[in-house]
């Protein structure tokens, strides 16, 4: 896929550009490269980027005309823009004009190969989404997200009214059922859609830098502060912001969320004036924000304030008809990116995605949809090419007598301790693939990784023995 992503960088410094051009030529990406934005402009008029790596600091053209021209008439085209340490402001200012991040000179090419592939991800992959069996989709879409049930067809309506409005969304759901899908539905459907979006995973910010990260900091205010930086915050400024996972805010930060949410304003770290902002809150978690306050471990003004309009998604397993649907879908995005071509999924297939209770939700369904394309040779996929685990434990419960009242009663006992087989296989496995490390597992299969060894817990799954 990446071959097929072409990156255009503009850059008056030649070192910079050698060095972009190596490092993501190395990567697979087809990168090419110019010393002026009139050169650019031209390229860029005459052949399709996917991404534009673009100084600020031209010697003929002021980046920001640039960024505006890509804007108005190159919408689909990512902007990145490169900046000096001495001028991040400008490149805030940037992203509020549409681009979709930055990187700060002089850059590691680690981060500069990670930036890449993270736009490449979030913003790419949503080109050319035609279902291999079109009726299975149509007319039950909202955007990138896929449901004919009657609680997504509410969900669906809900988004609609609430995108109208400024008000906060709180979005409750299990890890992999596409709350932040439902977050870009709102902004994309908003008023706020041409400012920037800003998410951010409260999970994955460690709590010494959050604060720093969410409201930004003064030069010397810590540390290794040797420059005033703006935060995430500052950054959605005029937009919308997303906090995933907000149940891992300490007390400390929920105050100071509180603030922002009441007041619109926050105090960077180290700094005495108050700075005013105009966003939007979105707000989602996995957990159980109810008990958090009886536990004494969220405030209840927060709680209160955060949950104006809520939205709950239903976990995977209580939305089975969706499943066709959803696996089309991902067979034709997993046939483009990796020059596939299924064409067919057979009956009994489609019968064993629609048995299984996917722990893991869509994300788990994405990933196993995503296996089976890259391992697989053919242009059909049957029975026999899912996983043998997957196959013979459904294939067991759906074969016991369903006319026995005793039966039945067996049949519930089974069915559950074959979920736990299920389970315990999904993990181990996911493991497996990856050295037994339980970050990278996590990762791979889209569950947090405390919910992950949660269920390492309760499945009795332990790594020692491996390391």
């Amino acid at each position: 896929m990446k071959k097929n992503i072409k990156i255009l960088v503009i850059d008056d410094e030649v070192i910079d550009l050698n060095i972009c051009q190596i490092v993501l030529g190395r990567e697979g990406y087809n990168v090419k490269t110019t010393v002026n934005g009139k050169d650019g402009l031209r390229k860029i008029n005459e052949e399709d980027f996917d991404i534009i790596l673009l100084d600020l600091n031209l010697p003929d053209i002021n980046g920001m005309e640039i960024l505006k021209n890509v804007r108005e008439n190159f919408p689909g085209i990512v902007v990145i823009i490169i900046t000096a340490y001495s001028s991040v402001q400008s490149a805030v200012d940037a992203i509020k004009l549409g681009a979709a991040d930055y990187i700060s000179k002089p850059f590691n090419p680690e981060d500069l190969i990670l930036l890449i592939n993270k736009v490449s991800e979030e913003n790419l992959n949503i080109k050319g989404k035609v279902s291999i069996e079109k009726k299975n989709s149509e007319g039950n879409r909202f955007g990138d997200i896929i449901g004919s049930t009657e609680k997504m067809k509410k969900i669906f309506q809900l988004i609609t009214k609430v995108s109208e409005t400024d008000s906060t969304v709180l979005i409750t759901g299990e890890s992999g059922t596409g709350k932040e899908l439902i977050a870009r539905a709102i902004y994309n459907n908003s008023s706020r859609k041409n400012k920037p979006f800003v998410p951010i995973d409260c999970a994955a910010l460690p709590e010494t830098l959050l604060e720093s990260e969410l409201f930004g900091h003064v030069k010397g205010s810590f540390t290794g502060a040797i420059l005033t930086k703006a935060g995430l915050l500052e950054i959605a400024n005029g937009g919308t912001v997303f906090f995933d996972e907000i149940g891992n805010f300490t007390l400390y930060i929920q105050g100071k969320l509180l603030r922002v949410i009441q007041e619109r304003e926050f105090t960077p770290v180290g700094g005495t004036s108050r700075k005013k902002i105009d966003v939007r809150i979105i707000a989602a978690t996995n957990k159980n924000l109810e008990l958090m306050l009886k536990d004494g471990k969220l405030r209840e003004d927060l709680f209160y304030r955060l949950n104006i309009v809520p939205i709950h998604i239903p976990p995977l397993r209580e939305r089975k008809s969706d499943i066709p649907a959803l696996v089309y879908y991902f067979i034709n995005n997993f046939n483009e990116k990796a020059s596939k071509k299924i064409e067919y999924i057979s009956p009994n297939a489609m019968n064993l995605f629609t048995e299984y209770d996917w722990p893991g939700n869509i994300r788990e369904l994405e990933n196993i949809i995503e296996r089976l394309i890259v391992t697989h040779d053919g242009n059909e996929i049957h029975s026999e090419h899912l996983p043998s685990s997957f196959y013979q434990s459904t294939q067991i419960v759906k074969e016991l007598p369903k006319n026995n009242e005793e039966l039945k009663k067996v049949k519930k006992i089974v069915k559950e301790k074959l979920y736990g087989e299920i389970e315990r296989s999904f993990l181990t496995e996911a493991l497996k693939r990856n050295n037994w490390n339980i970050t990278k597992a996590a990762k791979e299969v889209g569950i947090q990784r405390s919910n992950f060894q949660a269920m390492m817990k309760k499945n009795k799954i332990s790594t020692k023995q491996y390391k």
